[in-house]
């Protein structure tokens, strides 16, 4: 069963078609890559598949729910989470608080129990505190939970927003370039982490991605973009091998 069903997704900006009949259907528990040159639409499939925009034409469905024209934050608690091309971390917070924020949705208490220190207020912050650090484990940033998350290196920026995005405890993960601004050896540690996101969280992801090594190591199936359309679709190796990819994508 699809955990993702997209459907003639449309939408454009000032007569422009900026996406056009896009479709996918991504099963539970794949590592899926959506790929294409720059503005090919990728990053405006990823906010229409978040609420940022609404689309024109179109279904989304997320686990047998149409998430179709939701709010972010009504998808967001249906089970998608995201993480950006520019990374958006609250930088002023602490590492440890940027995943607590993430973790809100789940762990609630009311004004007058945070204003007067209630016991719930304790033990949901203990909990809290507990479930942000096994998540800074799985990115090896215990270390730096009480370090201000602007003082990270570039990498671990990377790693703390994806840490974050899944304290929603998704369905669904989009990863939109993840790699970018990255050295071989983080990327190398990046593809890592991702296959053990997908196999301990149980999750499914999907991610936009132009370091090629990354998608051919990690991706089982892969749709390529141009100008808005797919331009190939299907399993990783027979796109990447695909001729109007070379020619269009990888510039040969």
């Amino acid at each position: 069963m699809a955990l993702l069903e997209v459907k003639n997704l449309s939408i454009s900006f000032g007569g422009l078609q900026a996406v056009d009949d896009f479709e996918i259907s991504i099963k539970k528990g794949q590592l899926y890559g959506l790929i294409g040159p720059n503005g090919a639409g990728k990053t405006t499939v990823f906010n229409l598949l978040t609420g940022v925009y609404k689309p024109d034409e179109g279904m989304i469905t997320l686990d047998g729910e149409n998430i179709t024209g939701l709010k972010t934050i009504e998808i967001n608690k249906a089970g998608v989470a995201r993480t950006f091309q520019n990374i958006r971390l609250f930088k002023n917070l602490s590492v440890m608080d940027n995943v607590k924020a993430g973790l809100h949705n789940h762990y609630k208490y009311s004004a007058a129990t945070g204003i007067l220190r209630l016991p719930k207020y304790f033990s949901m912050e203990k909990a809290m505190n507990e479930k942000a650090m096994e998540l800074l484990k799985v990115f090896e940033l215990e270390g730096e939970a009480d370090y201000l998350a602007a003082n990270l290196p570039y990498g671990k920026q990377r790693k703390l927003e994806i840490a974050r995005a899944l304290a929603t405890e998704p369905k669904l993960l989009l990863l939109d370039e993840p790699a970018a601004g990255m050295n071989p050896n983080e990327t190398m540690e990046l593809m890592n982490t991702i296959r053990f996101v997908r196999d301990n969280f149980d999750m499914t992801i999907l991610l936009i991605e132009h370091d090629m090594k990354l998608v051919s190591g990690i991706c089982e199936e892969l749709t390529v973009l141009n100008f808005g359309r797919i331009l190939s679709k299907g399993p990783t190796s027979e796109v990447l091998n695909d001729p109007q990819v070379i020619t269009a994508y990888l510039g040969e």
